[in-house]
């Protein structure tokens, strides 16, 4: 517990964005609004370097979860919004999906996604491993909530970063 509150107080946020330029952004934006075109669902993708005390005594995956309610992820029709986590200080990556999606997919699928994304980030492969994630996702909920004629977007295709 220590050194993640060092990490967290000691890394400037700025740093630990660094990975995710504008360009970066912009293409994950992209990624996100050409799968939302495979599917019905909502995908969210949010970053968030440092966290402040009061996130620290939350694990990644609780802190994912607040911040797919703040982010109004589970606010889709359908129940079909999933939030793509990701806490740079602590290198984790959480999935979390409304209860509409839940009821068909496990979790363990998003987890493959998740740890997928946490060794391409390891590689320093940030952009990559983001779009491959987005993908998986993708074939996921195209499986689960193919397209139909009318397909609103419900939620901003541009990543959130925290």
């Amino acid at each position: 517990m220590v050194s993640r509150l060092l990490k967290h107080l000691f890394v400037p946020d700025w740093i630990a964005r660094r990975p995710f330029t504008p360009a970066v952004l912009r293409t994950i934006e992209q990624a996100i609004r050409d799968s939302e075109a495979r599917h019905r669902g909502e995908i969210r993708f949010a970053i968030e370097a440092g966290l402040g005390p009061t996130h620290l005594n939350r694990a990644t995956r609780e802190r994912a979860r607040q911040v797919f309610s703040q982010l109004g992820v589970w606010d889709t029709e359908e129940n079909s919004g999933v939030l793509i986590y990701v806490q740079l200080v602590d290198r984790r990556i959480e999935i979390v999906a409304d209860r509409g999606i839940t009821r068909r997919v496990p979790q363990a699928e998003w987890d493959h996604v998740c740890r997928a994304m946490e060794h391409a980030f390891k590689r320093g492969s940030y952009e990559a491993g983001a779009v491959e994630a987005i993908a998986a996702v993708t074939e996921i909920l195209a499986r689960h909530f193919p397209a139909r004629e009318t397909n609103p977007n419900e939620l901003p295709d541009k990543p959130a970063v925290l």
